[in-house]
């Protein structure tokens, strides 16, 4: 990611994930979620079936960074994606999440967009789990669900409410 953001940046002058949310936001068909400071999709890249990709919206580097509503904003988006993710399959759905920030070598990183991945193991029902195993360790995952899918079924989650 670091090295992705970095080679955008030089060449572009600017952020890489920014440009990602504005086309992410004008298409519209892989957003799982929103609010004023934070969007939720299901990246064109997703390995996992119901992998998810969460963005600040403002360009910011950190969780230190958040200012005011913001940090609300996240806990909002944080609490709708495990809603959401709880409803596809009627469970308490089981993920792993973490939050991607700012290297922390003590330089400048204006490339970096604070962003979090959700990974949830769940593969086609409550109950079928998917493992990365043999070639998708040594090589290249497969994918059991196209982000499409997964997406459209999450984001259909979203609303049965």
């Amino acid at each position: 990611e670091l090295t992705s953001q970095r080679e955008y940046f030089a060449t572009h002058s600017a952020c890489l994930l920014c440009h990602y949310i504005n086309i992410e936001a004008e298409e519209r068909s892989r957003i799982v979620c929103a609010n004023d400071g934070f969007i939720t999709v299901v990246p064109f890249w997703a390995v996992w079936p119901f992998e998810v990709l969460l963005l600040s919206r403002r360009h910011l580097g950190s969780l230190p960074e958040l200012k005011g509503a913001e940090v609300t904003q996240l806990a909002e988006a944080l609490k709708q994606v495990v809603s959401i993710y709880d409803r596809v399959f009627g469970i308490p759905f089981p993920y792993s999440m973490g939050f991607h920030q700012t290297p922390s070598d003590r330089s400048e990183h204006p490339e970096w967009h604070f962003h979090a991945h959700f990974y949830p193991p769940l593969l086609r029902s409550a109950t079928v789990r998917k493992f990365m195993v043999g070639f998708e360790m040594l090589g290249n995952p497969q994918r059991d669900i196209t982000s499409g899918a997964g997406g459209r079924k999450t984001a259909f989650a979203s609303r049965r409410h």
